[in-house]
This record gives C-alpha cells, structure tokens and sequence, in this order.
C-alpha cells in the first residue's frame, strides 16, 4: 500500500509541477494583455475620470484600475493553484489512509475519508476569503471612497481563478483518459490483467490523473466559481446604491455570508463523524443526506442573522433611470 501510494504521489507532483511551468508562462503573457487592454481605456491617462455608475462623482484613472486589475488577476491566478495543489497532497495521503483504515470497517473508512475531504473544502473557501479580504483592504489603501473603481479592479481575481481552473480541469481530465484507455487495452485485452490491478503500470498512472483531475482540477474550479461569483456580487454591490453613503459592511454582505457558511459547515461535519457515525454501507447514503438537512437549516437561520446585522433597513437603488427606495420589510 504504501509503495503504491508514493508512486501516485510523486507522479502526481511531477504533472502538476510540469503543467504550472506552462500556467506561469501563460498567466504572465494573459496579465500583460489584461494590463494593455485596460489601461488603453484612456490612453493609460493618469488623469481621473468621470464615474461610469455614480454620477456626478470622479473616479481614479484607467492606469490605476489597468495596475490593480491585473494584481487581483496574478492573486487569484496563485490562490487557485495553492487551493489545488494543497487539496491533491491531502488526497494522495488521505487516499492510503481510508485503505487502511477500511480494513478495520466502513466507519473508520468513511470518517477518514469525509474528514479529508472536509479538509480541502475549508481550506479552499477559506483561503480565497482570506485573500480577498485582505487585496480588498489593501487596494482600499489607494481607492479610498471609491467603491465602483475599487470592486471593479476585484474583478480579476475571479478571472484568475477560472484561467487556472480552465487548465487544471481540462488537462488533467485528459490525461486521466488517456491513462485509463491505455490501461484497458494494454491490461485486459493484450495481457489478460484485471482491471485496476496495480501490476499494470497505467493503472497508476489512471490514479495520478484521478487526483490532478479529479482533486487538483476540481479544487480549482471550485475556487474559481467561487471567485468569480463572490466578485459579482461585491461589483453589484458596490453599484447598487445610489444618494446614500455606502456601508462597507453592506458591501462586504457577499464575505459575510461565505464566512457564515463556514462556520456552519465546521458545525455540520460533526454530525457525520462524531454525532451520529456511519456503522453499515447503507448509512452512508441517509449521513450525506443529513449533512444537506442540518447545513440547509443553520445557513437559513445564520443568512437571516447576518441579512439583519449587516444590511441598513432602507437603501437606494437604480431602477430604469430612477432611484427606489427598499426596506427590509
């Protein structure tokens, strides 16, 4: 087991350390393009312009949204391939783990493997939440009160995480189809060997596509959903109020909300592994199912709290050329 454990692992390490010496070279030459594109805006003026959502305000001028735009995009371009990277090494381990602990029964087997997948779930959500706060707070440092100019350079750092994901999801899914293709035909037609038996070379190497596929790959492309979307909705907010001083609390509803998600998440994972264990096969199914019960029920209770906490109980918005009023109520 554990031969073939670090055979999967060093292989694994070597696609994906292979394939990040292309995305560097690809994210440098996309930043470059984004840079040149967005400062061309206004002929790279340093001058300030006219806001494009609020009227009667300025914003600052294309060459600082062009320097800014293109940080957030190499921010989350890093963040996503940490959050994948991270998320394969925890699998290769976390995989010869619940073997070995499937020996003893299905319990052990499926808290082991639910805790590491656990672990990969928080990790990815809560560095990309830390990240963007913080590349929040810091271009804040510079836009001061401009919120559009401010959450529209944010904007790349969803980009960044789906360039990555892009990549990470496409290729490894190539990769581990060419390894299985090859490790049918070679095993079971030419040489007679059972499918998935680790006599046959493909077989690992199937494996190592498994987890830069299925683990790496898909850990990025979650983090770069999760990317773009929260952008969105900061964008959207920041645009949305109009004649009223903006809350940054208000603003930051998005964050909020994934950070309430996080806490209630940590809470749900108890259910699975220490309150109510998973002892036969047929439990694990009702276990998952009442993972999605409980956590549906403590975020509608903690989206409420924070709903209440931060959003104002009345505020302006744009409605086709007029300004509404909305209230909580």
């Amino acid at each position: 087991c554990a031969e073939i454990q670090n055979a999967i692992s060093v292989g694994a390490n070597s696609f994906l350390f292979t394939q990040y010496k292309y995305l560097a070279a690809f994210t440098v030459i996309f930043a470059v393009v984004i840079f040149l594109f967005l400062g061309s805006v206004h002929r790279f003026s340093t001058a300030s312009q006219p806001c494009q959502y609020t009227k009667g305000k300025t914003c600052k001028p294309a060459l600082a949204n062009a320097v800014f735009t293109t940080m957030a995009f190499l921010l989350g371009a890093v963040t996503s391939v940490v959050s994948g990277f991270l998320g394969m090494r925890i699998a290769t381990f976390a995989n010869a783990r619940t073997t070995l602990e499937a020996r003893r029964g299905i319990g052990a087997a499926f808290a082991t493997a639910f805790r590491s997948g656990a672990v990969m779930g928080f990790l990815l959500s809560s560095l990309g939440l830390l990240v963007l706060y913080v590349a929040i707070k810091l271009f804040g440092l510079y836009y001061h009160d401009d919120w559009e100019g401010l959450y529209e350079s944010i904007t790349g750092y969803g980009l960044g995480g789906s360039s990555m994901a892009l990549f990470g999801r496409v290729g490894g899914g190539i990769y581990t189809k060419a390894a299985d293709v090859g490790a049918d035909l070679v095993g079971k037609v030419e040489r007679n060997i059972p499918e998935d038996d680790p006599r046959n070379p493909a077989v690992i190497a199937d494996n190592v596509g498994d987890n830069v596929g299925d683990i790496a790959g898909m850990g990025s492309d979650l983090f770069g959903s999760y990317a773009e979307s929260t952008c969105a909705a900061l964008f959207v907010a920041s645009i949305s109020s109009f004649g009223a001083d903006h809350d940054f609390a208000a603003v930051c509803y998005p964050l909020l909300i994934s950070s309430a998600g996080l806490v209630v998440c940590l809470v749900t994972t108890l259910f699975a592994t220490d309150f109510f264990k998973v002892k036969t096969v047929r439990g694990v199914a009702p276990a998952l199912k009442l993972q999605l019960i409980i956590s549906t029920a403590l975020m509608t209770v903690a989206a409420l709290v924070v709903t209440f906490a931060a959003l104002p109980a009345k505020f302006t918005m744009f409605d086709f050329g007029e300004q509404k009023q909305v209230k909580n109520w």
